[in-house]
């Protein structure tokens, strides 16, 4: 008969692994790139800058411009990934959602040497 003395050892070593920590969730709306933020109901977390053609901020422009941002946004049950538009509110699984704010805003001219990293503002609602 063998002995099962192993298998114990071996469950006892596996209890003392520990599995990476989830990243904490922020709950002001505010996120950079791949960290989550509560929106109300919802979990936003921006994956991606799919277009900032943003008018600088030290710069006269005919055009505004946009800045669109890959976001999953996931909800009770599901989950989705969408192109959210600054200042455009959208509506999915009948909660409210928008991109309120991408910072730091653009310059035109000389670049600073060290780059602040993006932070993009959710807000949502019913």
């Amino acid at each position: 008969m063998r002995s099962i003395a192993p298998l114990f050892a071996a469950l006892a070593l596996s209890a003392c692994a520990t599995l990476p920590a989830a990243a904490p969730i922020r709950g002001d709306g505010l996120a950079r790139l791949n960290e989550a933020t509560g929106v109300g109901a919802l979990v936003v977390t921006p994956r991606a800058v799919v277009e900032d053609s943003r008018c600088p901020i030290n710069a006269r422009c005919i055009w505004a411009g946009r800045a669109i941002v890959r976001t999953d946004v996931a909800g009770q049950g599901w989950r989705e990934t969408l192109n959210l538009t600054l200042g455009e509110r959208i509506t999915t699984h009948g909660l409210a959602l928008a991109l309120t704010s991408v910072e730091p805003g653009k310059l035109a001219g000389a670049q600073p040497t060290v780059l602040q990293p993006m932070v993009f503002g959710y807000e949502g609602g019913r």
